[in-house]
């Protein structure tokens, strides 16, 4: 794991990771989920894709209850990660444990130390990512922090010709699952008023709600990756229990071409076996 030494080409591959909910030693989250185990495998199939990303984002929920021990531990796993990897919280972290057990990754400091919130920006190849850190200490769901806005409106306005990928935990939009929507993003309405005003930021990259959702933002796309480990329950009713499944676990890749731009993909991770041809060896359709 490092933070730097990105591929400088005009194409990049992003991985985007959320929610790993790492406890320290290995301890099941929720009595059964390993999510350790989630996570080393989810490294795994990044590294044994046929392309490899460029670096790594994590939007938040990087451990369960942000002690030093989880956090450590974290580091073990991610230090097998050749790429720069970034890092932002969650509402199950804790900033000033995380800065300081990941002291080296300098991008954390950009906006303070301590409990200050996590924002920054870096440059990823031909991107910048942008961090905003809307989690409020003590409390499952997030707060856009009107004095913060004018940090974000001149860091978006600094770089106007570069493709901008926006960072944050809680998604900016209503999912219609319910128990997840109440513990969701207030005063989403002044974010998407500043992203409106730069056509530059071509996506919003979230966490929380451990599924893969997409929907429009401020002239733009804001999407939730699925979690490594345990996804939450698809169920519309608004009244419906807090649940989680274990589906399939993923991530996102998103691809920047200069030529088309940024494409966005969702991978599962596990054993699916070898891949199979459509076409036999004289090019026609296998019937």
């Amino acid at each position: 794991m490092n933070t730097t030494n990105d591929n400088p080409a005009g194409t990049y591959l992003l991985a985007h990771i959320t929610d790993l909910h790492i406890k320290a030693g290995g301890k099941l989250s929720y009595r059964m989920v390993d999510t350790a185990g989630a996570l080393r495998r989810c490294i795994a199939s990044l590294l044994a894709a046929p392309q490899q990303p460029d670096s790594v984002v994590i939007t938040g929920d990087l451990v369960d209850f942000g002690t030093e021990e989880e956090y450590r531990f974290l580091r073990g796993i991610l230090q097998t990660l050749p790429m720069p990897v970034r890092l932002l919280p969650g509402n199950h972290d804790h900033r000033a444990t995380l800065r300081r057990v990941f002291a080296d990754h300098d991008y954390l400091f950009a906006n303070g130390d301590g409990d200050a919130p996590v924002h920054y920006s870096v440059e990823a190849g031909p991107l910048r990512l942008v961090a905003f850190d809307c989690t409020v200490p003590g409390k499952p769901g997030g707060q856009v922090d009107p004095a913060a806005l004018p940090w974000l409106e001149a860091t978006l306005a600094a770089e106007p010709g570069r493709p901008t990928l926006l960072m944050l935990h809680h998604p900016p939009f209503h999912t219609g699952i319910g128990h997840m929507d109440r513990q969701g993003l207030a005063d989403a309405a002044l974010l998407e008023a500043v992203v409106r005003r730069h056509p530059t930021v071509e996506r919003v990259l979230c966490g929380h709600l451990h599924r893969h959702i997409t929907h429009r933002f401020g002239g733009t796309i804001a999407m939730t990756a699925p979690g490594p480990a345990h996804q939450v329950t698809l169920d519309l009713d608004p009244q419906a229990a807090s649940r989680f499944r274990m589906e399939p676990p993923g991530y996102l890749l998103h691809q920047w071409d200069p030529a088309h731009g940024l494409v966005s993909h969702a991978a599962v991770i596990g054993d699916f076996g070898a891949d199979h041809p459509f076409f036999d060896a004289a090019g026609k359709l296998i019937d």
